[in-house]
């Protein structure tokens, strides 16, 4: 459900959530596991093998309430966002700083490679949140690889998918498909979504297999490197509208030197540290075993 309060946050990543609560990797191998060869084995093993292979269980709870979760709050961070950007954003601010550190400090010894790999990850980072969106597109195929760059940066922590397809083109005419029901752009997008999230997750877990510290390093910076979206005192620069509905695009970030800004200093400093103990709070409860 955090997750799934995550993704509905433009800027904000459930891949970040993910990795505080201590699901990240089972999350990503589970996923990598899918494949074919789970048909076969359905047919040769029967359900309750392939269940339990395809970890079954632990995927149903986890989209469960991330559906429940997007369904039920949605509307009321929509309304938060319009009505408080500025608190609301120093509180995901201060969920994201703390992560930063908690996903740090799982590596014990900081050697150069790894400082270079949080660097490499923070300038990514960085650059993406201020990459200037491109133009609206309606090409299928390049529907298809905007839904499997997005379904990426959902399973990243640190980038929002929403985000991307802000930046890539077709957040509009997504929105808009969905709406009207355009079978052709939600297909092409979803099977772009499916092919990205396969693909990538098996990336992810040979990577964690393979360079788990160097892996680390490197989503520590990428973390790190988002906080630049998410900074509370933003001035719009270009906004877009769908569905009636204006869509900030492009922003400045500034110093809260203006009246609204100030007038919210404390509470904002205030939510900061409550972003920051609730992840010491999902720590917490992460590392406690499940009673089963």
């Amino acid at each position: 459900m955090a997750m799934g309060a995550a993704d509905v946050v433009p800027g904000v990543s459930g891949g970040t959530i993910a990795f505080i609560t201590g699901i990240y990797e089972e999350l990503i191998t589970s996923i990598s596991n899918i494949s074919p060869s789970l048909l076969i084995n359905l047919k040769n093993q029967g359900f309750k093998n392939t269940w339990k292979k395809a970890n079954g269980s632990f995927l149903l709870s986890l989209f469960i309430g991330i559906a429940l979760s997007v369904f039920s709050l949605m509307r009321v961070t929509n309304k938060l966002l319009e009505t408080y950007p500025i608190l609301v954003w120093s509180f995901f601010f201060g969920l994201v700083l703390a992560s930063v550190f908690y996903v740090g400090k799982e590596i014990k010894n900081w050697k150069w490679q790894y400082i270079i790999a949080a660097l490499i990850g923070f300038i990514i980072a960085a650059g993406i949140s201020l990459l200037t969106p491109s133009n609206e597109s309606n090409n299928l195929l390049y529907l298809f690889l905007a839904g499997s760059i997005a379904i990426c940066a959902m399973i990243l922590p640190g980038i929002s998918g929403a985000f991307i397809l802000v930046l890539l083109g077709v957040y509009k005419n997504i929105s808009e498909a969905v709406s009207n029901l355009d079978i052709k752009v939600i297909l092409s997008v979803g099977l772009g979504a499916v092919f990205g999230l396969l693909t990538f997750s098996r990336i992810l877990k040979w990577l964690f297999e393979n360079y788990r510290i160097l892996t680390l390093a490197g989503l520590t910076g990428f973390i790190a490197g988002s906080l630049i979206k998410i900074w509370p005192w933003k001035i719009t620069t270009e906004k877009m509208l769908v569905k009636d509905k204006e869509i900030e695009i492009s922003q400045q970030l500034v110093w809260p030197q203006n009246f609204e800004g100030e007038a919210f200093l404390i509470p904002s400093v205030a939510l900061m540290v409550v972003g920051v103990l609730v992840i010491l709070m999902l720590e917490y409860f992460g590392k406690k075993p499940v009673k089963t």
